[in-house]
C-alpha cells in the first residue's frame, strides 16, 4: 500500500467524478427561455461545459445572436436560481468512480475536488450524492477569488496544500476532462491525467496531459504508470 506513487489526487467535477449535463442543460435551457431563445438540445451541453456557467451560457447565447450585457447578467442569476434547486435531479458519478475513491481512500490517499462550478453548487451535489466527506477540501471557481479558476493554477496548488495540511506527505497528481484542467495542472508543477470519456473540449489525446483514460476503473494503474 505504500508503493502507490501519489498520496495526494485532486479531481475535476463536471466531466471527470460526475454526470451532470442533464442538469445543466435543462438549467441552460430555463434560462434560454426566458430570454426568448429557442431551447438547445440537452445533450449538446456536453459542447459547452468547461469553463463554468456563465461562459456556458453565454456561448448558448451568442450562438443565437447574443444579447446585451445587462440584461444576460440578469438571465445568468435566473439560471443560477434555477441550478440551485435542481443541481441533482440526473447527475450520477461515473461508472466505477466509488468503488475508485474507496480504493484511493484504502491507500490513505488524501482527496480533493477542483472545479470551476461554484463551491456552494459543488458542496450541494456532492453531499445530496452522499460523496461530500470523501474529500479534504472542495475548491470552486469562486474560492479563490475573482480571475483564480481553472486554467489559473491557484486552485490545484491550494488542493495540493490543503492536502498536505491533512497528512498528505508525498506526490500530487490532478485528473480532469479538459484544457482548463490540463493547463492549471500544469501551470502548479503537478501530473495530470485526462479522462477521455467526459465533456472534452479537444480530443482527450489532444488536451496535453501525461495520460489518458477511458474509463474511470483505469485511474489507478495509469496513476502507478506515472
Amino acid at each position: 500500500m505504500s508503493d502507490f506513487p501519489f498520496s495526494a489526487i485532486g479531481f475535476d467535477l463536471d466531466g471527470t467524478l460526475l454526470d451532470t449535463f442533464r442538469d445543466l442543460g435543462a438549467a441552460v435551457n430555463h434560462a434560454l427561455e426566458l430570454g426568448g431563445f429557442d431551447p438547445v438540445p440537452v445533450g449538446s451541453s456536453k459542447d459547452l461545459i468547461g469553463g463554468g456557467a456563465k461562459i456556458m451560457l453565454g456561448r448558448a447565447v451568442d450562438a443565437q445572436g447574443g444579447m446585451e450585457r445587462d440584461e444576460f447578467h440578469a438571465l445568468y442569476k435566473k439560471m443560477l436560481a434555477y441550478y440551485a434547486r435542481n443541481n441533482a435531479v440526473h447527475t450520477e458519478p461515473y461508472p466505477g468512480v466509488l468503488e475508485v475513491l474507496d480504493q484511493l481512500a484504502a491507500r490513505n490517499v488524501k482527496m480533493a475536488v477542483v472545479t470551476n462550478k461554484f463551491e456552494e453548487f459543488a458542496r450541494s451535489v456532492l453531499t445530496q450524492l452522499g460523496m461530500a466527506d470523501r474529500f479534504v477540501t472542495i475548491i470552486g471557481g469562486d474560492t479563490m477569488g475573482k480571475g483564480n479558476a481553472k486554467p489559473a493554477p491557484d486552485p490545484v496548488i491550494e488542493a495540493r496544500k490543503r492536502c498536505a495540511q491533512a497528512g498528505a506527505g508525498g506526490s500530487f497528481a490532478f485528473v480532469g476532462d479538459s484544457t482548463y484542467d490540463v493547463n492549471a495542472a500544469k501551470a502548479a508543477g503537478v501530473p495530470v491525467i485526462a479522462a477521455a470519456y467526459g465533456y472534452c473540449d479537444k480530443p482527450p489525446h489532444d488536451l496535453g496531459a501525461d495520460a489518458v483514460i477511458e474509463r474511470f476503473d483505469q485511474l489507478l494503474p495509469a496513476l502507478e504508470a506515472l
